[in-house]
């Protein structure tokens, strides 16, 4: 199925017979009321007039469609609206003054600071703030489990976006650039680098052989992060040396753990050092998830999540916070790969993306015939989007440049359904039970819990 839909922004909730909601303002997501057989796409002018058509949709399992509110309560706007509340506290250390840092951001390209009403006023004031961001959790994982979680449970939380595509090199860039995909250029998991390149973005790696010599992360990824600040950073041992990291979190002052004590430890130490800020970053969620599932595992993870968070809040000093977040949720996808039809096959140079968000980059003059193909085959499981469409509905964010631009591919294949799409190229050692990239609801909300001091 085809969406156009160039000057609007879509919230689609696809759990069966539903209601999509769109206007000029970018709604979140909502989940529909009743039994509808159609799904109603209107279009609101700026009179205030709506139009609509009826689209057909398969009333099969399938999941809420959402696109990242990029100017609103975003992970791309978290840390400007963190930091800009830090130096209005007055106890700044090497924040800088609240004006300057605000004309800074913006001109950057995050959105206004000082319109994050969104953040929790209870943040205000405050003259140190740890953002721990836990890898893999979304809202509606976490929410289920709340029961099982003492702390987490206990905490002050709303829910917010991650960004598009759900996967981790692209959230996370945002978060320490301030800004969207489509302006910091780490754009999938895998992305076009060259003519016929794909390099693997946490890996920095374009195949057997790594690339920092081809592929300088100065160029692919060339915003400063943490808008300069060189903040102390607490990551697993080994991670600080990457190309990755590099692209995401040079100039930092890098605190490596090599075991989970470490992180709060560490924490703590830096606190008692008198840090404003400190970021801190946990992959153990995702990792469960990938090879095990949202299952028991996945709740003994929690679990053992959920002291750690205990163990920090604990020794917060007074007027202290802690931040905790995730790059994206998860989808357990237990069934195979989907595999490309043989007639778009024979017109595919190579893929790039990942499983939920696959990016074809088709040989010339096949893409009109290759997206009708498509949306043929995996109607009700996919939206069939080519690059202009997703540029033009700014899924990866606005503005995107032509350089940014050609690191994508020519259609790209976003899951609607618990699905992922084959590349014999994007394999692992295990098959993975959850898969994020796409823009379920369930990948896209993530939570944002606190604890004051």
């Amino acid at each position: 199925m085809e969406l156009k839909l160039p000057l609007a922004r879509v919230s689609y909730d696809l759990m069966g017979p539903t209601v999509a909601h769109f206007d000029l303002n970018r709604l979140p997501c909502r989940h529909s009321e009743g039994l509808l057989s159609k799904v109603a796409i209107g279009v609101k002018a700026a009179i205030g007039v709506m139009l609509s058509h009826m689209v057909e949709m398969d009333s099969g399992p399938a999941e809420q469609w959402c696109i990242p509110d990029y100017s609103g309560a975003c992970l791309s706007n978290l840390l400007p609206a963190v930091i800009y509340r830090l130096a209005n506290g007055g106890h700044r250390g090497s924040i800088p003054a609240p004006d300057r840092f605000r004309r800074e951001v913006i001109r950057a390209g995050s959105a206004d600071p000082s319109e994050s009403s969104w953040l929790p006023s209870e943040l205000d004031g405050l003259d140190q703030i740890v953002v721990f961001v836990v890898d893999g959790l979304g809202s509606s994982q976490l929410e289920e489990r709340l029961v099982d979680l003492e702390t987490l449970g206990s905490l002050k939380r709303i829910t917010i976006d991650s960004v598009a595509p759900t996967t981790t090199a692209s959230a996370l860039t945002s978060i320490t650039t301030g800004l969207p995909p489509s302006l910091h250029g780490l754009v999938g998991y895998r992305m076009r680098v060259g003519p016929r390149s794909v390099m693997n973005t946490l890996r920095w790696s374009t195949g057997a052989k790594k690339s920092s010599m081809d592929v300088n992360p100065y160029r692919i990824a060339p915003v400063e992060p943490f808008f300069g600040l060189h903040p102390a950073v607490v990551t697993k041992s080994g991670l600080e040396k990457s190309e990755f990291s590099l692209a995401h979190l040079r100039s930092s002052r890098n605190s490596s753990w090599r075991t989970q004590s470490g992180i709060g430890s560490w924490i703590k130490e830096l606190l008692s050092q008198g840090e404003k800020f400190i970021y801190a970053y946990y992959e153990g969620i995702d990792s469960t998830a990938h090879e095990f599932g949202l299952g028991d595992r996945y709740l003994e993870e929690l679990i053992y999540l959920d002291f750690m968070i205990k163990r920090i809040t604990e020794a917060l000093p007074k007027g202290a916070a802690l931040l905790v977040t995730a790059d994206h949720g998860q989808v357990e996808v237990l069934d195979e790969p989907l595999i490309i039809p043989d007639g778009v096959q024979s017109k595919i140079s190579f893929q790039s993306g990942e499983g939920r968000f696959r990016w074809l980059h088709l040989r010339s003059g096949s893409l009109e015939e290759a997206t009708k193909e498509l949306e043929e085959a995996f109607s009700g499981v996919s939206m069939v989007l080519t690059r202009q469409q997703v540029i033009d509905q700014e899924i990866l964010g606005p503005k995107m440049s032509l350089e940014v631009s050609r690191r994508l591919g020519d259609v790209a294949l976003i899951a609607t359904a618990p699905v992922s799409f084959f590349d014999p190229d994007d394999t692992g050692p295990f098959k993975l039970v959850c898969r994020h990239g796409g823009l379920s609801s369930q990948e896209v909300k993530v939570p944002l819990l606190f604890a004051i001091g």
